[in-house]
């Protein structure tokens, strides 16, 4: 990321830091909940030879501040809005990958004049509006004992999941060495905001363009909770990446990064 600058916004009274690299449209990359926006390094790379990108590390990850412990998913989406206030961004394609997938949403529900279009990556429509119960109450409360593991210990615990069988790797280290640095707050809270939230009502009333991807062989987030959001919002198109895991963004990079690409561009040129 040696063309991405490093920049921190102050909102709501939280120190916000957050990557920019390039020149176009605004393209901003929303990051998963045991992660910070190194984790969109390829995107990052790849992408800015066409758009302004814009990566942050959500209050409670990366380089970025803790919220309290009152902070919800509408307190995140707030704070994004004053960091592209910030930055001087008006308007964006909107890209979230897992809970920054759910982050989009909200983000969209609240502030739909500074959206472009919507990609919404390997997501749900929070954890009760996606998976099965008991499923978003045992994974909340394993997260939150989780948080109290080691680096080691919680990589050790969660990063298989994250991928397919084929991942190479150099990138199973990237991510590893990503969430080694994991912040125990921000991600009880964040754990705690994808098992409360359920935004299946919601999804119908999507009316930007609105792109899903996803691993054929995401472990997390299954293909059929995929299937379920395009079905939700109008005119959403899914398109599927065969053998990618749960961060397909990673996975398979290049092929996430056409996709990407060919999307917002014909939008940006509409």
């Amino acid at each position: 990321m040696a063309n991405a600058t490093m920049l921190h916004a102050h909102v709501k009274g939280l120190s916000i830091a957050y990557r920019r690299a390039g020149s176009g449209p605004a393209l901003v990359l929303l990051h998963g909940f045991t992660l910070d926006s190194r984790s969109w390094r390829p995107q990052i790379d790849a992408l800015s030879d066409r758009f302004t990108v814009i990566a942050w590390d959500a209050p409670g990850a990366g380089q970025s501040e803790d919220p309290p412990g009152t902070f919800g998913i509408g307190d995140w989406a707030d704070a994004l809005a004053g960091l592209l206030d910030t930055a001087g961004i008006r308007r964006a394609h909107i890209i979230g990958l897992s809970w920054g997938g759910l982050l989009a949403q909200e983000f969209y529900r609240r502030y739909p004049s500074y959206v472009i279009s919507l990609v919404l990556a390997d997501t749900y429509a929070g954890w009760k509006g996606s998976l099965p119960a008991p499923l978003p109450e045992q994974r909340l409360e394993a997260s939150v004992k989780d948080s109290l593991l080691a680096p080691g210990e919680f990589v050790q615990k969660y990063l298989p999941g994250m991928f397919g069988d084929a991942a190479e790797p150099e990138i199973r280290k990237e991510l590893g060495d990503i969430m080694a640095e994991f912040h125990p707050a921000g991600f009880r809270l964040m754990a705690t905001a994808l098992a409360e939230t359920d935004t299946r009502a919601f999804l119908p009333t999507i009316k930007v363009p609105t792109l899903l991807i996803w691993g054929d062989a995401d472990k997390r987030a299954p293909l059929d909770a995929g299937r379920a959001i395009r079905d939700a919002i109008p005119a959403a198109r899914l398109q599927i990446i065969a053998g990618a895991g749960h961060l397909s963004n990673l996975e398979r990079a290049a092929e996430f990064d056409t996709i990407v690409r060919d999307f917002c561009l014909s939008i940006s040129q509409q």
